[in-house]
């Protein structure tokens, strides 16, 4: 097997400069940077990871966490962040959290463990010990969607506040009044901030909220489609629901399906996030969108920043925060 001695002798340079090349090519001329590309495609030779890691005390390798890898908002976030690490000679390491706070906690662990050059993290954890924990991380670390409150990391994510204030107008304009809300987990930021955006715009708008109309899921279809099931079997059923997410949307459907009901006609319905197949669902769903590009762009050139930089000339902790999109369907009509 080709070693980089031998790339180097092929070369006519030193085995520092084939290493300072591999790992820095921006530190070595260009005319040498050509002389050792083409060594290397002589000879075969391939980088052993292996011992890379254990000379640099890290790896290629970055770590990913989502709740839920079957959500396609993060599954558009994954193809633009592992496109940007293989850009960098990276690989990403995908894994899921299923929203439990302690499996999130051992996956960190291992994925530190592993020596991976950064992490980028779905956070669903709260209180100290949760938030001590991350404080502690030597690893570069960039949180996406979820923040959490006392954290030094940078942070990307959307004004959830607006998302739901604007699909929460959106129906008023309609003519709704009683309108319900499937909230997520009570206690994580983006449910609080949605659930918040929703009170303040019905309070704005004058309009009462009676507290059996806003009840917590978990971001799940399941979960939704049986609190849709409670909410439209009431005695006193909402004309519309918005929905927390994307997931949950599509479990509210579902229920309005198999009561004989039909969306918008005898209920409207909004979410945010877009739902796969979006625009072959009947009805199109009325959605605030956030933008997953935007989203994975910036959590990349960050992570990489981090990865780049010394701890003394790293910046201190970003915080990003994008505008959703309105995206008007047929799922809303007055009641």
């Amino acid at each position: 097997m080709a070693t980089i001695r031998d790339v180097a002798r092929l070369a006519g340079v030193s085995i520092s400069t084939v290493s300072l090349a591999l790992r820095d090519a921006s530190r070595v001329s260009l005319q040498t940077q050509e002389r050792i590309a083409e060594a290397i495609r002589d000879i075969g030779y391939v980088a052993n990871p292996i011992a890379q890691t254990l000379k640099s005390g890290r790896s290629r390798l970055i770590g990913i966490i989502f709740g839920n890898v079957t959500n396609p908002f993060f599954g558009e976030i994954l193809q633009k962040v592992e496109r940007a690490a293989l850009e960098r000679d990276h690989l990403v390491i995908v894994s899921e959290s299923r929203f439990d706070p302690e499996r999130e906690l051992a996956i960190l662990s291992h994925l530190v463990g592993q020596r991976v050059s950064g992490l980028i993290l779905v956070p669903h954890g709260r209180g100290e010990r949760y938030l001590n924990y991350l404080r502690r991380l030597d690893r570069p670390l960039v949180t996406l969607d979820h923040r959490v409150e006392g954290l030094p990391a940078d942070f990307v994510g959307s004004d959830n506040h607006l998302a739901s204030a604007m699909l929460t107008e959106h129906m008023i304009r309609y003519g709704h009044r009683r309108i319900a809300h499937i909230a997520g987990p009570s206690g994580l930021w983006t449910a609080d901030e949605r659930k918040r955006g929703f009170l303040d715009t019905m309070a704005t708008a004058g309009l009462g909220v009676d507290d059996a109309m806003v009840v917590h899921g978990d971001y799940e279809a399941e979960m939704g489609y049986g609190l849709a099931m409670r909410l439209l079997t009431s005695a006193s059923r909402p004309t519309a629901i918005l929905a927390a997410n994307n997931t949950t949307a599509l479990g509210v459907l579902q229920a309005i399906d198999d009561l004989g009901l039909r969306c918008p006609q005898h209920i409207s319905l909004t979410c945010i996030d877009d739902v796969p197949w979006s625009k072959i669902i009947k009805p199109r769903l009325t959605m605030a969108v956030q933008s997953t590009s935007d989203i994975a762009d910036i959590a990349s050139s960050w992570l990489f920043d981090r990865i780049d930089q010394s701890v003394a000339t790293a910046p201190p902790p970003r915080e990003r925060l994008l505008m959703p999109k309105l995206v008007v369907g047929q799922s809303c009509a007055p009641p």
